[in-house]
């Protein structure tokens, strides 16, 4: 027989057998569904992690606070254990779990003298309505405060008007730059109307000096729904106390990062009045670590996948297995006739393992399609594009091939190996 012979051959007799082909296909399908479904799932919301949090470019880094855990004694006496406790935090309050300060932010942008941008930023209210004159928004609005770098800092860009002047910053002027989305809520698609006009922002009347470009937003951040000022105008209106500012730093060359990263400490450790023995009290984290860090805890997940997958497949490959010696004992005198017509072993090897990977290959395919379609329902829950996680959709077509490939090497190499004249004669 010609090859191409053997794989109509094999195709006709899957067809002949849709029954039982098509249990087989769905429980191969199960496993790569799952397995494909979740990983388009998770590239889904690490694509939209990454858009969320990777606000800062590449060569941009933050200081922020970090809050200390204090453990209360070591198991000795209780009476004991108190006093050193009382004891330790008066101790530490001074150098540790303390929130970087105005002063602390002001005085290390004053010394940092490396060869970057500096800024300075604090969190104002969330929560809260905009308004003019006809119309408001939702009560989703977040006030930021910031200076007069925040704008490139953060990857914002300004649409119309202009950006915060360092007088602006000093004097804590109430003036404002609104997101795309606000100036669009208040002022319809010609945002140029907003510039210049008196907006309330939580009962706190304020000039519109800019609005910014639209940058998007995702399940987890709309960047567009903010209501920036100045750090100071914050400080003065909202009150501070209590919260943390963060200062971020933006060096014009990625390879200077480290040295950046080493100077800024450097430079923040006296600032924070930090002995040389002591310990950071604060910590330095890239744009993207938060969600680095989200993203590498979901890639567990793929590993739990993983081995669901298997397990499925392993399952269907003992099905697989049986489906094909049943399918040996009812052709017994199809092969016994196609040996005796001068049928080859190694053709009627072929002809089995080609129908049980024809067979695990489609359950491959519809796995594929179902696990992508529904992978992709959450891409569009997180406002992402559509995903196809190419290199596990490759692996998958290779696995459920080397599945069907052991699936059938058994029942082929009986098949092959049967007597053509005692084939003959079996009913």
């Amino acid at each position: 027989m010609k090859y191409k012979d053997i794989l109509s051959l094999s195709f006709n007799t899957i067809k002949s057998n849709r029954l039982r082909t098509a249990i087989t296909v769905i429980i191969i399908a199960f496993g790569i569904m799952a397995l494909i479904g979740i990983i388009t799932a998770i590239e889904a919301v690490n694509g939209s992690l990454t858009k969320s949090f990777s606000t800062m470019g590449a060569n941009a880094f933050s200081l922020r606070y970090k809050e200390r855990h204090i453990r209360f004694g070591d198991g000795g006496n209780r009476g004991e254990t108190k006093k050193v406790s009382r004891n330790s935090l008066k101790a530490k309050a001074s150098s540790e779990g303390r929130v970087i300060t105005y002063d602390e932010a002001r005085e290390f942008k004053q010394r940092y003298n490396f060869p970057a941008v500096v800024g300075i930023a604090i969190q104002g209210p969330g929560g809260i309505i905009v308004n003019n004159e006809t119309k408001k928004t939702n009560p989703d609005i977040r006030v930021l405060g910031g200076d007069e770098n925040y704008l490139t800092l953060n990857g914002y860009e300004i649409e119309a008007g202009r950006n915060f002047s360092e007088s602006d910053v000093e004097s804590g002027s109430a003036v404002c730059v609104l997101g795309n989305s606000v100036a669009q809520k208040l002022y319809g698609d010609i945002v140029d109307k907003a510039i210049d006009k008196i907006i309330t922002v939580a009962n706190n009347k304020y000039r519109v000096i800019g609005v910014l470009k639209d940058k998007g937003s995702s399940a987890f951040m709309n960047a567009d729904k903010v209501v920036i000022t100045t750090y100071n105008n914050v400080r003065r209106v909202y009150g501070s106390e209590g919260k943390s500012y963060n200062i971020a730093v933006m060096v014009k060359d990625m390879r200077l990062m480290d040295v950046a990263i080493g100077e800024a400490t450097g430079t923040f450790r006296p600032v924070r009045k930090l002995d040389v023995k002591e310990d950071d009290n604060f910590y330095i984290d890239k744009s993207d670590s938060i969600a680095q860090s989200l993203m590498k805890n979901l890639g567990f997940l793929k590993y739990a996948t993983l081995a669901i997958a298997l397990i499925t497949l392993l399952g269907a490959a003992i099905a697989l297995m049986n489906i094909m010696l049943v399918a040996v004992s009812e052709r017994t005198k199809e092969i016994g006739l196609i040996k005796s017509l001068g049928g080859k072993a190694t053709e009627i090897r072929a002809q089995f393992l080609w129908e049980s990977i024809l067979i695990s290959l489609m359950g491959a395919a519809l796995g594929i399609v179902l696990g992508i379609s529904i992978g992709n329902i959450v891409a569009v829950m997180v406002n992402t594009g559509f995903v196809v996680p190419w290199a596990w959709v490759i692996a998958g077509v290779l696995v459920c091939s080397l599945v069907g490939l052991l699936a059938g090497l058994y029942p082929a190499y009986k098949a092959a190996k049967l007597d053509p004249i005692v084939a003959l004669r079996y009913e």
